[in-house]
């Protein structure tokens, strides 16, 4: 039974056949170990059980507000030796930073702090005031006069400007009339009465622009007066909200295992051109690992998992682990974790140093390419055995390896790369007018239902959490996928056949698993789904005409999975 009357919990589950780890969790990147998985699993079923307080994980009810939330649990030593145990959550629950049986905030911005409370109720003042003068009804009455003085301008300008080309017209044929008439001096008298009338046309049509610019100066001057007011508030609010996070961030001072207490302040200012993003120092991992170093516990292993409902633009399945986000705690967790023996991040390792590449195409102009899974298509920030890097090493006479386009280090499949300039040239065209057919096969984690469909989402990268992409529709980029159900095997997996229309990041992986698409991850998704041998996501088919000679050219390669 998960004990709130205390934050160092003991296992209540038998732990005698697991032996500890050689090493701390890199928190990155991990296989959560089994004493963090009989950990979670406790806390998991507390939070299934509890009734000491509520929050809308969007478990129960399916409301458009409720989502879940990142708790973590860090197994440690005490003092005696004794094994036990942390929990900690992100953010805030049930709307408190404090719950029984959880580790306590880094900082309590809300309960220890009149400075806090004062900045933040005046901010507060802040918004309310732009809120009233953005919504006030005198403005909507300027606005509004605005718009009735510019329809009634456009359409009095518009009836002069008519009645200038009729005279006009009349003119033109009044004069043809007067010279067949007329001659001489009686004749220039009648010309010039004819020019007299269009300059005083001219004059009515500049006084009525006068008029209703001098109408519309006046309504535009008080407008502009409104909206002073409104961006001098704004850039108040902006300057006490950056003044606010610099004081929180001031207040936040990290604990490590070397008894060397920085703030956040600190910790970033290492890193060039970064400040502490909202909401630092909040993460569950973080507030654990301050929690034992303030009571002489010893980390051992650490996982963190999402509780509830994904977010609308976010990919996070119920129960399973993920790795701290890189923004907010890698500064962080790199200091906290300083001098503590840690597993290696397995993404310094060449995971397809062993793997061999397959020539399925060859000639003076391209290669393609069978890419195994794990090998990357070129090189990385950290491992730079890539497929190019070989190809570059293999053909040291060509004009060059010319990269077209990429697949996921752990999507196996075929790749196209040119040897020349001008088949670079050619090919670049039919990618970009997306001429070039692919055809990918996936295994999903999950029964698909319909036979077919398609999926349209806006995409951009999670700036909090890379390489993670996530939907956002207010900045994202157009994706779209075309798909059909090959078939579902014994277990419940569903076969499919993806076709990308589009080429971003992730783009599939991202289609398959958000709820807004299939909603049910790849097999082996790592990043979106859950960890199995290997990402069941294979370029299967690829189609283009020959940079050359122009004949169409397809390739195939069967998935081995």
């Amino acid at each position: 039974m998960f004990n709130t009357a205390t934050r160092f919990h003991t296992f209540q589950t038998c732990i005698d056949g697991l032996s500890l780890p050689d090493a701390f969790t890199y928190p990155f990147c991990y296989d959560p170990h089994p004493l963090c998985e009989v950990a979670a699993q406790e806390l998991q079923t507390y939070l299934a059980e509890q009734n000491d307080w509520h929050h809308p994980f969007g478990l129960e009810y399916d409301s458009e507000d409720d989502h879940g939330k990142m708790f973590g649990v860090l197994v440690v030593k005490n003092a005696h030796g004794d094994l036990g145990y942390l929990c900690g959550f992100s953010g805030l629950l049930a709307g408190s930073l404090h719950q029984p049986g959880f580790v306590p905030p880094v900082y309590d911005r809300v309960g220890h702090s009149d400075t806090f409370k004062q900045k933040s109720d005046y901010i507060a003042s802040l918004n309310g005031r732009v809120n009233q003068l953005m919504h006030s009804p005198e403005r909507a009455e300027l606005y509004q006069q605005k718009n009735t003085l510019l329809e009634q301008a456009s359409a009095e300008q518009a009836t002069l400007r008519q009645t200038i080309i009729e005279q006009r017209q009349w003119r033109k044929q009044e004069r043809q009339r007067l010279h067949a008439q007329y001659a001489d001096e009686t004749l220039e008298k009648h010309l010039y009465d004819l020019g007299q009338q269009s300059v005083k046309e001219k004059r009515q049509q500049k006084q009525l622009k006068q008029h209703w610019s001098a109408q519309l100066s006046d309504i535009d001057n008080k407008i502009a007066a409104f909206e002073h007011t409104i961006h001098q508030l704004k850039n108040e609010r902006r300057a006490c909200s950056s003044d606010l996070q610099a004081f929180l961030f001031s207040q936040y001072h990290m604990l490590n295992s070397q008894g060397e207490s920085r703030s956040l302040l600190e910790i970033f200012s290492v890193y060039p051109d970064t400040i502490p993003p909202a909401g630092s120092g909040e993460c569950a991992a973080p507030k654990m690992l301050q929690y034992a170093f303030q009571h002489a516990l010893t980390p051992v292993c650490m996982a963190e998992f999402w509780w509830g409902k994904s977010l609308k633009s976010a990919i996070r399945q119920h129960k399973k682990f993920y790795p701290a986000c890189q923004t907010k705690c890698y500064p962080i967790l790199s200091y906290m974790l300083k001098g503590i023996p840690m597993d290696d991040n397995p993404l310094l390792v060449n995971q397809g140093a062993e793997l061999d590449i397959e020539v399925v195409y060859e000639d003076d102009a391209i290669i393609v390419v069978n890419k195994p899974a794990e090998l990357l298509s070129v090189p990385g920030v950290h491992v730079k055995d890539s497929v190019l890097t070989r190809l570059q090493k293999q053909y040291p006479d060509r004009d060059g390896v010319f990269v077209l386009h990429r697949l996921d280090m752990s999507t196996s499949g075929l790749l196209v790369f040119a040897f020349t300039r001008r088949a670079n040239k050619n090919l670049q065209k039919q990618f970009i007018t997306r001429q070039v057919e692919k055809r990918y096969v996936a295994l999903l984690d999950g029964k698909v239902s319909a036979d077919s469909g398609e999926i349209r989402l806006p995409l951009k990268a999670d700036l909090e959490d890379r390489p993670r992409q996530c939907v956002c529709y207010d900045e994202g980029k157009a994706s779209h996928t075309t798909w059909e159900k090959i078939a579902t095997n014994a277990h419940g997996e569903s076969r499919l056949y993806l076709y990308p229309h589009t080429g971003r990041t992730h783009q599939l992986r991202v289609h398959c698993a958000h709820s807004e698409g299939l909603n049910m991850a790849i097999k082996g998704d790592d990043l979106y789904g859950k960890q199995n041998q290997r990402l069941h996501l294979h370029a299967q088919q690829l189609s283009f005409a020959h940079p050359y000679t122009h004949e169409k050219l397809c390739f195939e390669s069967e998935a081995n999975f």
